[in-house]
């Protein structure tokens, strides 16, 4: 049974990649594991709880994403990396991203994924995904280079920022450097917010040069 759903969502993957969220029909997911129409709704019951499923398997690619980013003795760099990770999920899978947090619809179908900065995803891929940043987050606070905040408050607070940045630019804005016109000043403006004092930072991945100071 386990099986049968993994294979229909990996199906449903597919086929949001190769043609969009208009793609993903309960005929054409159950034609792609050579099923009929029935299988999805056998295993999933009906449409809404498959794109639940997909927008699950969407945060589970993420985590493993930023579970995947090493930790170095920089703390500000890993975090920075991490945002550098989490945007390539977003530009190598825009319209998974944009299923994950309801921006899209598949069939007249928004996931209902639970929020994991609120405390309603326990035990949640959602929340699998957001702790990584949260415990990047930690160690920046735990070296003493930002205030003594909760970490899960600002973490919530960059990772609104980075979401808001990466749909704008699968969208088609911020051009071509918008990492380091954008994303990089911005989230160190927050983190000034907090307390860094940028002119000491570490170093940001995939940026040339230092991001701009607040």
């Amino acid at each position: 049974m386990a099986e049968a759903r993994e294979r229909l969502v990996a199906a449903a993957l597919r086929l949001l990649a190769d043609g969009g969220p208009d793609a993903v029909q309960a005929r054409k997911v159950a034609a792609e594991v050579g099923a009929s129409t029935m299988a999805v709704y056998t295993h999933f019951g009906n449409m809404g709880r498959l794109v639940d499923a997909i927008a699950a398997a969407g945060f589970g690619l993420l985590g493993d994403r930023l579970a995947a980013v090493p930790r170095t003795e920089d703390p500000v760099a890993d975090l920075a990396a991490l945002g550098l990770a989490y945007r390539a999920h977003a530009q190598e899978n825009p319209d998974l991203y944009r299923v994950m947090f309801g921006v899209t619809a598949i069939g007249g179908h928004r996931p209902r994924t639970a929020d994991p900065t609120a405390g309603g995803d326990p035990g949640g891929v959602a929340l699998r995904a957001f702790t990584h940043l949260v415990d990047a987050v930690a160690a920046v606070v735990d070296a003493g280079l930002v205030r003594r905040v909760d970490p899960a408050q600002l973490a919530a607070q960059l990772w609104s920022a980075l979401h808001g940045f990466v749909l704008l630019e699968i969208a088609g804005f911020h051009g071509d450097d918008g990492v380091e016109r954008v994303l990089a000043p911005m989230t160190v403006n927050l983190l000034a917010g907090a307390g860094y004092d940028a002119a000491a930072g570490g170093g940001w991945p995939g940026v040339s040069g230092p991001p701009a100071s607040p």
